[in-house]
């Protein structure tokens, strides 16, 4: 099916709002020694945070926010590792596993912002966009795979995406990692989307046009 894609914004950001709850501002300040921290204002909750993660050094720091968002993925000795090469590497973009970027990314910007820059900083990519059907309508909401398949042609040939998966953006192949690349996707009309990835993987400059058209065909399964 031919798709017109047009990128109505692009913008680079360097955390997402949404991703920490209050919930998770409490559960984090009870983790810091930070006492009656559900009694606290909701409105004050992250700067009360960034106050008791400064009472500890930032590789400690590290450890307890990475033991709470990941230890179910994670080792002890996996998070002490990364508790110390995130001081020299932006981890959330280099870490082999792919499904752990955006966890990463939301970890490391935190503690950046708590220790005004002792963390190196990473950015994220937020993408107005729309893909609409050249002829009839979408049903359906596009999945991972297929909105990274249309963006190809508006991408810069050394995007990384393109560089690293040439054969799942231009062929007819199944991209199951395009699952992790994608951070979040949203529509409420299965035409205009809201796209969130890292600058890693997509950045404002790999975007070279803003209006193409693409193709998308079903990816044929192997018996």
């Amino acid at each position: 099916m031919n798709y017109q894609i047009i990128i109505k914004s692009a913008n680079t950001v360097d955390q997402i709002e949404e991703y920490w709850t209050n919930d998770d501002y409490v559960k984090l300040l009870e983790k810091f020694d930070y006492p009656d921290a559900s009694d606290a204002d909701a409105a004050s909750l992250r700067e009360l945070l960034f106050m008791a993660i400064s009472d500890f050094e930032p590789k400690d720091a590290a450890v307890i926010v990475l033991e709470y968002k990941l230890s179910e993925d994670l080792n002890e000795g996996q998070i002490q590792q990364i508790s110390n090469d995130m001081f020299l590497d932006k981890v959330c973009e280099e870490y082999p596993e792919i499904r752990l970027h955006s966890t990463l990314f939301h970890i490391n910007q935190l503690l950046f912002k708590a220790y005004n820059g002792t963390f190196p900083n990473a950015k994220a990519i937020i993408i107005e966009c729309s893909l609409a059907p050249v002829e009839g309508e979408n049903e359906n909401e596009l999945n991972k795979e297929g909105i990274l398949k249309l963006l190809n042609n508006g991408l810069s040939g050394s995007n990384l995406i393109k560089r690293l998966f040439d054969s799942q953006m231009t062929e007819n192949a199944p991209f199951p990692e395009a699952e992790d690349i994608l951070w979040d996707v949203k529509t409420t009309d299965n035409v205009n989307y809201t796209l969130t990835t890292s600058e890693y993987w997509l950045s404002k400059d790999d975007i070279i046009a803003s209006e193409f058209e693409g193709v998308l065909e079903v990816p044929v399964s192997v018996e």
